[in-house]
């Protein structure tokens, strides 16, 4: 391949169906996921993960900590610090109740699946490492769905950090897709203290890399991605810490991508607005 574009082998016969009526679209359920930043070295590396190539959506993709909301991330108790819910429903386009499912779907997310946690004990401090088997229990617990997240910040008297995090885009997976998601993309900087870890039964890898040598990868076809995390990582190789990425954010147009698909001089063009370089040309006949 040319590059390492996610792109299923049954996508242009889902496109003809959903052309022709004959595929009704799956309605996309609310997600989030987090870009994990921190200061290396040699500039800002962003943490990403390569989804077990057994995985039924986008298998062998390298993605960030990231899931769908939890019913019960619409939670009122939540404790809660930064940006009121009303300031993060304006922000992200949805109401209120909303707006807190999608940002603790960020933060609890970024806890299952790299054991970060963006909570503290007060509205301005973060916990320190997460290790321990009593941490591991609860993280365990709440990858079940067994343990709500107000749930698990009640027992542990945290406050979740709103203010962490920074919303920075917003993708919605493509019609004719059997899994949809609209997912909000946030940044965050990791906390002091706090290290990353593999917490994710859906990775089989997890790396801190600078965002242009991802890019790179993926450009030479060596690393396998979707859109939205290419997309991204381009964006991210402007800021040279993670302090600026989190200060770019509020300024961050958050209008949805969606791709489209249309039949032109008899094949099917598929593109997402915005961004060119995704452009595929699919012959209707095959």
């Amino acid at each position: 391949m040319a590059n390492g574009q996610w792109y299923p082998a049954e996508w242009p016969d889902r496109i003809r169906a959903l052309a022709d009526g004959t595929l009704q679209p799956a309605v996309p359920r609310r997600a989030a996921t987090v870009m994990l930043l921190k200061d290396g070295p040699a500039g800002t590396v962003v943490h990403m993960l390569r989804r077990r190539s057994s995985m039924a959506f986008a298998g062998g993709a390298y993605a960030y900590p990231g899931g769908g909301v939890d019913p019960r991330d619409d939670e009122h108790h939540i404790h809660w610090a930064g940006p009121t819910r009303a300031w993060w429903a304006a922000r992200l386009g949805v109401d209120e109740t909303t707006a807190q499912a999608i940002v603790c779907a960020a933060v609890r997310e970024t806890y299952e699946e790299a054991g970060v946690l963006l909570a503290g004990p007060t509205a301005e401090s973060v916990v320190g490492d997460t290790p321990g088997a009593e941490w591991e229990a609860d993280r365990a617990a709440l990858v079940a769905r067994e343990l709500s997240f107000a749930e698990f910040l009640e027992r542990r008297g945290l406050v979740l950090r709103s203010d962490l995090l920074g919303a920075w885009t917003r993708w919605i997976t493509p019609e004719f897709e059997p899994r949809r998601y609209d997912t909000w993309f946030f940044v965050a900087a990791l906390p002091q203290g706090q290290r990353t870890r593999n917490a994710s039964t859906e990775a089989d890898r997890t790396v801190w890399i600078r965002p242009q040598d991802a890019a790179g990868g993926y450009d030479k076809g060596e690393l396998l991605m979707m859109p939205p995390t290419i997309a991204t990582l381009r964006q991210l190789t402007a800021y040279g810490t993670a302090a600026d990425a989190l200060a770019a954010a509020p300024d961050r147009d958050l209008t949805p991508v969606l791709a489209q698909a249309r039949l032109v001089d008899g094949e099917i063009v598929l593109s997402w607005p915005g961004h060119d370089e995704f452009t595929k040309h699919i012959p209707t006949g095959g």
